[in-house]
């Protein structure tokens, strides 16, 4: 006879009002108090693994072949992105990229079954809503970008020589080919690091929402190299992606949101309308950035509510325990005589 070890015990929220986003672990297979902290770490070997095995990879073929070889020499390591070197292009996106495989291969080890708790509360990228909040996503960035630039250029900061138009750049298709296809990957990867490990780690140790909302903040606002007011605005940016994430049960308005974004941002880089490596913000720069993702969780939150759609996981409650009998009498079932 094969024998199961007992399902942890779950905390009360599980059974009223139900398991928020980030307090999905829960309802994973092994909910220690460690768990958070064994998944980042061996997330961390997962993601130097993949990059080991990617530096390799560039090697080998810098060996074999001579002329890519000579042109990786020549490679600007500086880590800013180079719009008419698409092959370098694709592998600062790409490192990027190879956290999500480290993080849900680890989540998986660790926590066990039920991996599609880390994208929503349904088990699973809800492709409907991902989809409809991608709609929404371009149809606010068009409408806020439009008002924009009906505002003098000056206004929005300092403009920077350093811009490449289509016309001077001799890898303008491929590049176009490597944002489009890296860069909705980069997106979610970094939603899922900052938004669904970290939010979901948090929660495990804190149940109410606030902190699993703010406290990733500083870590997502590090890892992006801008002056203060563009600090301000990733920082924006962060607070309303981790609410929208708690707010819908998932991470797809999020993720949503962040393509869009960064696509966009790539976009007029790649036409030569900006600077993707500019480091400086202007201060109707940051407005504008606060006013189109604060009016999308707007129109999220709208569409969200007629949708009706669930965004906790609730479980039933448990079978009460018998009533024991009191010394001295017997439990009598059934009806009296």
């Amino acid at each position: 006879m094969t024998t199961h070890a007992p399902a942890p015990a779950l905390p009360d929220d599980a059974y009223v009002g139900g398991l928020a986003y980030h307090r999905l672990v829960f309802a994973r297979r092994r909910i220690g108090w460690w768990t958070p902290l064994i998944v980042g770490l061996v997330g961390v070997g997962f993601y130097a693994a993949l990059l080991v095995i990617v530096v390799i990879t560039i090697i080998v073929a810098g060996l074999l072949v001579p002329d890519f070889g000579t042109n990786l020499l020549s490679v600007d390591v500086t880590g800013s992105f180079d719009l008419a070197d698409p092959f370098m292009l694709a592998v600062l996106l790409g490192t990027i990229v190879l956290m999500l495989p480290a993080y849900l291969a680890a989540s998986r080890l660790i926590n066990g079954p039920r991996l599609g708790l880390v994208s929503s509360a349904a088990g699973r990228i809800r492709w409907g809503w991902l989809l409809a909040c991608t709609g929404l996503a371009i149809a606010v960035t068009a409408v806020v970008q439009g008002l924009s630039m009906l505002l003098p250029s000056d206004l929005f900061g300092e403009s920077s020589a350093e811009v490449l138009a289509p016309a001077d750049n001799p890898m303008f298709g491929w590049t176009l080919l490597v944002l489009i296809v890296s860069v909705p990957f980069q997106a979610a990867a970094e939603e899922y690091v900052f938004r669904g490990y970290l939010m979901q780690a948090l929660g495990r140790w804190l149940r109410h929402p606030i902190w699993a909302i703010v406290l990733p903040i500083p870590l997502f606002v590090l890892g992006h190299v801008y002056d203060v007011l563009g600090q301000a605005s990733v920082a924006v940016f962060a607070l309303v992606a981790g609410w929208l994430t708690w707010r819908t049960g998932g991470l797809e308005a999020a993720i949503a949101i962040h393509i869009v974004n960064n696509l966009f941002a790539f976009g007029l880089a790649a036409f030569g309308l900006a600077d993707v490596n500019a480091s400086g913000l202007g201060v109707l720069s940051l407005v504008s950035s606060v006013v189109m993702i604060a009016g999308y969780a707007l129109v999220v939150d709208l569409v969200f509510r007629r949708r009706r759609m669930p965004r906790v996981l609730r479980f039933p409650a448990p079978p009460a325990p018998p009533a024991a009998a009191l010394p001295g009498y017997a439990v009598i079932s059934g009806p009296a005589s």
